[in-house]
């Protein structure tokens, strides 16, 4: 089986001074634009009080890919109105870049009473003119709070969307599992499908799952480093690999690739969670958060 590997780990910064400053940082999406790294990221008001949004969406840009300045106004902000999807916070960040050059943007939206949270796209010519376009994908009756996206293109060029929805009953109470939608092209309406791989009863990931960013290394299947836990919530980072059209698993690691230290305050989680990844120099950068506050680059080598 083939192996990933990490080989390096670092701490990433944002800037002081910054919007985000005093806040608790999650879902760092970044991605290589020129010479340099962009980013959005979300930051969670610490400690989040009645009437704080869940979540604030803020861009910015790095020289090394680790520290980072954020431009002056948020990306994406929650909604004014208290009946807009998003009027409760804007969570977890994924960039696509269409073919006309516009960067489209998939994030959660919390409604205003912190119940439901569905998959939104807002797009634009850049981040500090983004528009929300509309919700791309709803909770069906008995699951809910659609989040996390990762969005692929096959080499057919059709589309997939992986998410995390919050299971039914017969999936089990409270147990967040990873789907998958499809369409023909990116601004098309998604059709869910059946949902791509299970939990494992034996295993690290028997109780959670949620999406994390898909990449390729020459001579590798695609591969999603995606995140799993068990029902106390101890989440980690694992691989998976698909056949190139996604409709088959082709290999799926059997221990985590990344198990957080042990939190440095006991208040806080348990958690790594990936969000997203770059191939540099025929090595993986993998962005990742910890304790649901601070923020990680792994560097990950693939062994065949």
């Amino acid at each position: 089986m083939p192996t990933y590997s990490v080989e390096q780990l670092d701490d990433v910064s944002i800037a002081p001074g910054s919007i985000l400053d005093g806040m608790d940082l999650m879902s760092p999406f970044v991605w290589a634009e020129g010479d340099r790294y962009r980013m959005l990221v979300r930051g969670v008001p610490w400690p989040l009080r009645d009437g704080d949004p869940t979540g604030v969406i803020a861009s910015g840009w790095s020289d090394d890919g680790l520290r980072f300045t954020l431009d002056p106004e948020p990306a994406i902000a929650p909604g004014t109105d208290p009946d807009d999807p998003d009027a409760g916070g804007c969570e977890d960040p994924t960039v696509v870049i269409d073919d006309d050059g516009d960067y489209v943007v998939y994030y959660t939206g919390v409604d205003a009473r912190r119940t439901q949270g569905v998959m939104i796209v807002a797009s634009g010519p850049s981040l500090d003119a983004l528009v929300k376009r509309r919700v791309a994908l709803a909770a069906p009756p008995g699951e809910g709070n659609i989040k996390e996206a990762t969005v692929v293109r096959t080499p057919a060029g059709d589309w997939r969307l992986f998410y995390e929805y919050a299971a039914a009953e017969e999936k089990g109470v409270g147990a967040s599992r990873i789907g998958l939608a499809t369409a023909a092209q990116l601004r098309d309406h998604w059709q869910s499908v059946a949902d791509p791989f299970p939990i494992r009863m034996d295993s690290w990931d028997n109780w959670h799952l949620s999406t994390g960013p898909i990449c390729q290394v020459e001579g590798a299947d695609p591969v999603m480093f995606y995140n799993g836990a068990t029902l106390d919530a101890r989440w980690r980072i694992g691989w998976i690999s698909f056949s190139a059209d996604y409709a088959r698993v082709t290999g799926r690691g059997l221990e985590p690739v990344i198990v957080p230290p042990p939190p440095t305050d006991r208040t806080k989680t348990d958690i790594a969670f990936a969000a997203s990844s770059i191939v540099e120099n025929g090595m993986i950068s993998l962005y990742f958060s910890l304790e649901d506050r601070t923020l990680r680059r792994a560097r990950i080598r693939y062994y065949a």
